[in-house]
Order: structure tokens, then C-alpha cells, then sequence
């Protein structure tokens, strides 16, 4: 079960829009009904964002978080759900840990925890030491997993810190994100630093923004690693940029990648046994010993 491959969808992100493409899922239906597909086909995962229906924005309330979960769940009730706790638009603890307030059926099995501060193209991304340790205290209080978003070493190192504090504990779950303006780049040299950083008993998958979502995916799997995958990191199929990608497309390539590489997909009910999460089917997270 270690080699084979997770596959962390991302669906919608928060800055692709229907004028950039139209394939980006904005509607809570239109959210549902992409990761129908994609689930068909074989996924292990879903990093969820909530977007206003009417102005395309980004939005943090649980209530529209709980629409689109409960909307996946009427067909997939063990795929592992991740909702968006970003520092890009919403700076207020209330408004950032606002869905980690749902329960039971609606509850999700994890949260995005980015470890520090850091700048993207044209905005930051704020995640001060307190805002962190906040969120994942109350991960810890709920049950419910932090998804390591790192985008340098440094932020691996962190992660050691919380777990001194006792605000985290392994199994880790890690996104290693490339290709970030301000971060680590696409290249060999900076993920092997990251991966070679990882406290003991991680897991991870590697996402290339842009142009190097292929690419970093491609090395992923070639070295027994997982994949982050989906139009919120890049909405292009080719790297000369003349094919915009729907989610589908994207997920197709992965799977051809992967059977390339002899990587058989983790299931869900694969994952959730790894890390010791809750089975699904109406309980969901994981219990903080």
C-alpha cells in the first residue's frame, strides 16, 4: 500500500475564474458534480474551496461548505474531504476556522494548514505564528486533520515545532507545493530538500503551479510519492499554453502517468486506514491520541 499513489484533487482554487476559463467549478453543483467525474475515475482526495455563486469570490462561510460536501457525499461518503482554511482573503481566526465548525455527516476530515507567511504573484498569503497554532489547536479540539501546505524547508521545520507543542501528531499528511514566484522552485534540488526534511512518518504529494504542475506531478510519481492535481494550481493542459485543461483532462493524464509508472491508485478507504483516520460512511476524521 505505501507505493501506491494519492491523488489530492483541486478543484477550483481561489483565483481561476469563468473569464480565465470556464472549466473552473464555481457553483456548489457544479463543484459536485466535477469531483463525480473524477471520483469515477480514481481519486484519493479533495482539497475543497467555496466560492460565491453569483460573484465567483472566494467565501468562507460553513454553510456553503456544507452544501458542497454533503453533495459529494450522497455518492462518495468515504472520499476524504479537505476544505480551504486560506490566508489569501480572510484574516480573522472566526472566518478562517469557520468549517471546521460542521459535524457529524458534514464534518471534514481535514483542514489546510499553511505554515508561514508568504508572498504569491500579486498577494500574500498571511499565516502568522499564532494564526497557525489557533488553527490547528482547534484541529486538534474537532478531530480533525491538518493537510500540510508547505512551499519551502522551512516550513517542514515548523511542523516539527507544532508537534514539540503537542498541536500535531503523525501520520502527517504534506502538499509540496513548486514553481511559487517567492518559494521553493520546480526543480529537482528544492524537492529533494523538502522530501529529505520530512519528519518520520509523512506522506505527501507534489504540486508545480503553472507550467510546472506536469512536470513536479511527473517527478512525484516517478519517485513513489503522491500528486496535488486540479485547475486551482493550473487551468492549462500544455505548457505552450494553447489548450485550457477541464479537471477530467487533467486527472486522465495522471492516470496514464501513474500506469506508466506500474502506481496503482490508493483508494480512499486506502488512505483513511493509512493514516489512521475514521472509515468514512458518517465518521470522519481522526482522533488525536
Amino acid at each position: 500500500m505505501d507505493n501506491k499513489l494519492i491523488i489530492n484533487f483541486t478543484p477550483t482554487g481561489m483565483i481561476p475564474t469563468k473569464d480565465m476559463t470556464t472549466h473552473v467549478p464555481i457553483s456548489v453543483s457544479e463543484i459536485v458534480e466535477d469531483v463525480h467525474r473524477v471520483s469515477e475515475l480514481g481519486i484519493t482526495m479533495v482539497h475543497l474551496h467555496a466560492r460565491d455563486e453569483v460573484t465567483g469570490k472566494p467565501v468562507f462561510e460553513k454553510e456553503v461548505y456544507a452544501d458542497i460536501i454533503k453533495g459529494i457525499r450522497t455518492y462518495a461518503p468515504t472520499l476524504v474531504l479537505c476544505v480551504s482554511l486560506s490566508g489569501r482573503d480572510f484574516y480573522e481566526l472566526s472566518q478562517r476556522s469557520d468549517a471546521l465548525l460542521l459535524e457529524d455527516e458534514l464534518k471534514p476530515d481535514m483542514g489546510s494548514l499553511t505554515l508561514s507567511s508568504l508572498n504569491f504573484n500579486t498577494m500574500a498569503s498571511i499565516n502568522t505564528p499564532q494564526m497557525v497554532q489557533d488553527l490547528a489547536r482547534i484541529m486538534k479540539e474537532k478531530a480533525i486533520v491538518p493537510e500540510l501546505e508547505v512551499f519551502d524547508s522551512g516550513m517542514i521545520n515548523y511542523v516539527k515545532y507544532l508537534e514539540r507543542k503537542n498541536l500535531v501528531q503523525p501520520p502527517y499528511y504534506f502538499n509540496l507545493l513548486h514553481g511559487n514566484i517567492a518559494c521553493a522552485q520546480a526543480d529537482i534540488l528544492h524537492a529533494g530538500v523538502m522530501i529529505n526534511d520530512l519528519p518520520p512518518d509523512s506522506y505527501w504529494s507534489m504540486a508545480g503551479i503553472g507550467n510546472s504542475q506536469l512536470k513536479m506531478n511527473s517527478l512525484g510519481i516517478a519517485i513513489g510519492g503522491g500528486v496535488r492535481v486540479g485547475i486551482e494550481d493550473n487551468i492549462w493542459y500544455d505548457t505552450a499554453r494553447t489548450k485550457l485543461a477541464s479537471n477530467l483532462d487533467l486527472i486522465k493524464r495522471i492516470h496514464v502517468i501513474a500506469e506508466a509508472n506500474e502506481r496503482e491508485i490508493m483508494t480512499p478507504e486506502e488512505f483513511r486506514s493509512t493514516l489512521n483516520f475514521y472509515p468514512g460512511n458518517g465518521q470522519y476524521g481522526r482522533p488525536f491520541n
